[in-house]
């Protein structure tokens, strides 16, 4: 019978495919929003109107990550998934922010529209939270059952 993964390259790859997983889909949403819907609504409804697509994303991908990965719903595990794949996403906002679009983080943080910015760091936190949700829910149902 072959080793099986330690936790923490469980937790590692885990967060890194779920990082990809929303990462991804974020650039091909954001790909749509800023040509199509920034002109027309202009960047905080666009930018709300795109949030509902990423929260599904994000549900979406913790399911399929913690199914692929067979996370144990065990609080460490899921929040270190949660983490490792928020602290990727920070990082790739942070040099999407640098390099893209040649601004300091102050910048970056005094232009966000305070409603939009406000969704936007509620979704963080939901992304970075959502496969320790779905562990107490899996625990939960699991609970009822028994």
């Amino acid at each position: 019978m072959p080793d099986q993964p330690s936790k923490a390259a469980t937790i590692l790859r885990s967060g890194i495919a779920y990082f990809a997983f929303v990462f991804g889909a974020g650039f091909v949403l954001g790909s749509i929003r800023v040509p199509f819907l920034v002109p027309r609504f202009g960047e905080r409804t666009a930018e709300l109107i795109e949030t509902p697509f990423m929260f599904a994303v994000v549900l979406i991908a913790a399911r399929y990550i913690t199914k692929r990965y067979a996370l144990p719903p065990h609080p460490f595990v899921r929040l270190g998934v949660g983490c490792v794949g928020l602290g990727l996403l920070l990082a790739a906002e942070l040099m999407f922010i640098a390099i893209l679009q040649r601004q300091s983080i102050a910048e970056y943080l005094s232009a966000k529209d305070p409603v939009a910015g406000a969704v936007f760091l509620a979704m963080l936190a939901i992304f970075a939270l959502m496969p320790f949700i779905l562990g107490r829910v899996q625990s939960a149902r699991e609970h009822d059952v028994a």
